[in-house]
C-alpha cells in the first residue's frame, strides 16, 4: 500500500518530535505491522503496539504514532470497526483519523455515526473529517454540523465545509431554528452559526442583536456553543 503524501509527512514530523528510543520502538512497531498485518493468535502485535503508544511516544504524539500503525497494518473497515469499539476514546480518535487513508468506501460510516452520538468533543471534531466529508449523506452531514454548534466543536474541524454547506437552503433552515431555539430559551446563539449560515448562502435568515458584525471573519471563529446542559448524553436536544 502506498503510503498518501500527508503521512510521509506525519511520519516525518513524529520523527522530529519524539526521543531516539520512542523512534526506535515506532520504527520497530511500524516494521512489525507491515511484515505481520493480519491476526496471529488472539491479538495481532501492531494492535497490542497501538495500546502502547501512548506510553512509548507520550500523550501528545501518540494519535499520530496510532494513525501511522493502523495504515502500515492496512487495517480495512471491519478490523478499523474492531479497534474503534474495543479502543480507549484516545484510539478511537486515531481511528477516525485513519479512515480516509484507509477505506475508500462507505463501508466504515458506522464509526463515524458512533462516534457523532457522543458528547465527546473530541471525538465529534475527529469525526467530521475528510472521511465524513466525503461519504455521509446530506441528512447526516447537516446533523453533524449541528452536533458540532450543540457541543461547542469549532466548525473549522468540519471538513469541506464551504463546498458542502453552499446552496444548502434545507442547512439553513435547520440552522435558523436552532438560533431561534436558543433565542427563545434566552441563550446566546453560537457565532459559528452565523458563519456556516453565510457559507448556504441565507446569512440573513435568522436575525438579532446577537449576531456578529461579520460572521466568517477569522475573529468569529470563538463560538459560544459550549455544552450548557441543553443537551443529553446521546447528542439530542432535551
Amino acid at each position: 500500500m502506498e503510503t498518501p503524501p500527508v503521512l510521509t509527512t506525519l511520519h516525518t514530523r513524529l520523527n522530529s518530535a519524539l526521543g531516539g528510543a520512542a523512534r526506535a520502538w515506532l520504527d520497530q512497531a511500524l516494521d512489525e505491522a507491515a511484515a505481520h498485518p493480519g491476526t496471529h493468535g488472539p491479538l495481532p502485535v501492531w494492535e497490542l503496539r497501538i495500546a502502547e503508544a501512548g506510553r512509548r511516544c507520550g500523550p501528545e504524539h501518540a494519535e499520530a504514532a496510532r494513525v501511522l500503525l493502523l495504515h502500515a497494518a492496512r487495517a480495512d473497515a471491519p478490523t478499523l470497526a474492531r479497534v474503534y469499539r474495543h479502543g480507549t476514546a484516545d484510539e478511537r480518535r486515531a481511528v477516525l483519523g485513519a479512515l480516509p487513508h484507509l477505506v475508500d468506501g462507505p463501508e466504515a460510516l458506522p464509526v463515524v455515526e458512533d462516534a457523532l452520538r457522543t458528547n465527546d468533543t473530541r471525538l465529534v471534531a475527529a469525526a467530521v473529517g475528510p472521511y465524513a466529508a466525503r461519504h455521509l449523506d446530506a441528512h447526516n452531514w447537516r446533523h453533524a454540523v449541528l452536533k458540532c454548534l450543540f457541543t461547542g466543536v469549532p466548525v473549522d474541524s468540519v471538513a469541506d465545509l464551504p463546498r458542502r454547506a453552499r446552496a444548502d437552503t434545507e442547512l439553513a433552515r435547520m440552522l435558523g431554528g436552532y438560533a431561534d431555539e436558543r433565542r427563545a430559551a434566552d441563550r446566546p446563539v453560537p457565532r459559528d452559526l452565523y458563519r456556516v449560515l453565510a457559507l448556504t448562502g441565507h446569512p440573513a435568515t435568522p436575525t438579532g442583536a446577537d449576531a456578529p458584525d461579520d460572521p466568517t471573519a477569522p475573529g468569529s471563529t470563538g463560538g459560544t456553543s459550549g455544552t450548557d446542559g441543553t443537551h443529553g448524553p446521546d447528542g439530542k436536544e432535551s
